[in-house]
């Protein structure tokens, strides 16, 4: 399962290959939980605030994130997500399911695939417990 998940991030990754994970983690993050600086970023991430800087300036450049002043401590910038941002976001979902769908034809038998649904029917009850 973890080899699955850390090949899903590499899929979502591909979209564009400017696009590591941590450039897609910390745009989902301030995407979900709004305008936020760079420092709290950091913490939020486990990184160190050069780090997260560069990460932000990335993001910035190409236009998917923006830099404002806080409207409550001017000494503070504001990073948020414009459309762009959110559409990048939007388009990972998408990219991830084609990939698993190719994997899926390409290498598993009829009868393994039925297994699979069979399991996925499974954690989807378990998930509606």
């Amino acid at each position: 399962m973890v080899r699955l998940r850390a090949r899903l991030r590499t899929e979502s990754a591909a979209t564009d290959r400017r696009w590591t994970w941590s450039r897609i983690t910390t745009l989902s993050r301030v995407d979900g939980e709004g305008p936020t600086t760079a420092s709290a970023l950091a913490a939020a991430e486990h990184v160190r605030p050069q780090s997260m800087a560069e990460t932000v300036a990335a993001l910035v450049r190409e236009g998917l994130v923006v830099r404002g002043p806080d409207p409550d401590d001017g000494r503070k910038t504001l990073i948020s997500v414009p459309e762009a941002g959110r559409e990048l976001l939007a388009a990972i979902p998408a990219v991830r399911e084609a990939w698993l769908e190719r994997a899926i034809e390409r290498h598993l038998s009829p009868a393994e695939r039925r297994t699979l649904a069979e399991a996925a029917r499974i954690m989807e009850s378990l998930a509606d417990s």
